[in-house]
């Protein structure tokens, strides 16, 4: 997962500098959703890395 959102946000930002140079908003504008998207899921992922070691937390709690 970590690659994918690596990938997608350096393929935003290149994107992003492309339309930038040429003028070109939508291409701009489109780096720009590529890097909020990557942003997202390492959220995403951090907040379910937090949830599944709270499970994992109060599970070994209750099996004590």
């Amino acid at each position: 997962m970590s690659d994918d959102n690596t990938r997608d946000k350096l393929k935003g930002k290149a994107k992003e500098l492309i339309g930038k140079a040429t003028g070109d908003k939508s291409k701009e504008r489109e780096g720009k959703a590529d890097q909020a998207k990557a942003a997202a899921r390492k959220k995403a992922a951090a907040v379910r890395d937090r949830v599944d070691g709270a499970k994992e937390s109060l599970k070994r709690r209750n099996d004590s």
